[in-house]
């Protein structure tokens, strides 16, 4: 039987996050509190990576950077470059739409301080192998952050020294392109560390790639 592409939504293969998440249910039993699915569509060209639900974001929501800044700047990025349909208004049922394109993340559920441990990255990949490899006309993955990065290299058997991350990079592994951004957190928007044309021009390469047929 093939690994499945999404955690049970009660997953309790990382004791530290299934005792986080029970500690943030207990407080907010009205959130969603389980490991969030990915969103998007099962035709997917193009998968995004992100790090982890955010505990007042996904977490809270249930839907991948959904609640928090970081899915403002990324579904506004995916609708200026088709990816997406609809208003995005930070709620589930919000009604917006992705084609072409599925956003999911490395680890499915929400970490103290937005910092998994590396036994955490290790059992969620999984998770993340699968989905990748249930994406039947998938091209193009862009990760967002060193995490991902290096998690995503592993689920696709490339060598992490191999494969440096840099804000930009552009690698083609297996029959796929990995095109690398920094994470549209707030924390990096806020130090400029990572601005909006920054990370718009990462998914204009991205759509670029796609509709000249270099990916």
């Amino acid at each position: 039987m093939s690994p499945a592409a999404e955690a049970p939504r009660d997953c309790r293969l990382c004791p530290r996050l299934a005792a986080y998440r029970d500690e943030v249910a207990a407080a907010h039993p009205d959130w969603f509190n389980g490991a969030v699915a990915s969103f998007g569509d099962e035709e997917a060209e193009l998968l995004v990576v992100g790090l982890a639900p955010g505990v007042t974001g996904a977490n809270r929501t249930g839907r991948p950077f959904t609640g928090d800044y970081a899915g403002d700047l990324l579904y506004a990025t995916l609708t200026k470059f088709g990816w997406a349909n609809g208003a995005f208004d930070a709620r589930p049922d919000d009604g917006l739409r992705l084609k072409s394109a599925m956003v999911t993340n490395a680890v499915r559920c929400v970490p103290p301080q937005n910092k998994p441990v590396g036994a955490e990255i290790n059992a969620c990949r999984d998770f993340l192998k699968a989905r990748i490899a249930a994406l039947p006309n998938l091209r193009m993955i862009v990760a967002l952050g060193v995490i991902s990065h290096q998690s995503t290299l592993r689920a696709l058997g490339a060598r992490v020294a191999a494969h440096p991350f840099r804000h930009g990079a552009r690698y083609s592994i297996g029959g796929l392109t990995l095109r690398d951004s920094y994470h549209c957190s707030r924390y990096n928007t806020n130090t400029r560390r990572l601005t909006t044309e920054m990370f718009e021009a990462v998914f204009a390469a991205a759509r670029e790639d796609l509709t000249s047929g270099a990916a």
